[in-house]
């Protein structure tokens, strides 16, 4: 909205009315008051022009918001429309080729790296050092299984653990039990 102020709109005419007499001296009164009358018609027609303008601007306002369009709602729009456009745009595409692209390799390279990792593992187990630390593993359980007096070799290593944990409870003894007649009132 662009409102003129009349004061400072006059004040440049008396400058360059002042200008206009000091370079044409030759002006007489007459045509000096018809200048004054076309400015002040002048002045008048811009004021009403403001008002009318003033007046459609209500009037455009109440329309928008009678069919619902609000500042949001326009935003929201003009962000819609803006998404569009650039997804249409020769650019995007081209990016989004590229990262879809890019994705495909990046997983085909993941499934191929646990492809490896599995097939290595599969190697590993099968390798010499590998069956050698499980003989070990199997030869410590046995021993273990031995010393608690389990001697069947059935049952997990966490059952093994277990009662090798009870057994040795049960071998040391507990300083907190006292007799009641030892205990101080």
């Amino acid at each position: 909205f662009c409102f003129l102020d009349s004061e400072p709109l006059q004040e440049a005419e008396e400058d360059l009315a002042s200008e206009v007499n000091l370079n044409n001296p030759i002006m007489t009164e007459e045509e000096r008051e018809a200048i004054q009358q076309e400015l002040a018609k002048l002045e008048e027609e811009i004021n009403t022009l403001k008002q009318v303008l003033s007046s459609k601007e209500k009037q455009h306002i109440e329309l928008r918001q009678k069919l619902g369009i609000t500042p949001l709602s326009e935003l929201k729009s003009n962000f819609s429309r803006g998404w569009q456009d650039m997804q249409s745009s020769t650019a995007y595409k081209k990016t989004s080729e590229t990262l879809s692209t890019a994705g495909q390799k990046t997983s085909a390279a993941f499934s191929t790296l646990g492809t490896a990792i599995t097939r290595k593992f599969g190697d590993m187990r099968n390798s010499p050092s590998f069956k050698s630390f499980e003989e070990k593993v199997e030869n410590t359980v046995s021993t273990i299984k031995t010393k608690v007096g389990n001697t069947a070799s059935s049952g997990s290593f966490e059952e093994v653990l277990s009662s090798a944990a009870n057994a040795s409870s049960q071998d040391m003894p507990t300083n907190n039990l006292m007799d009641t007649s030892e205990r101080p009132c």
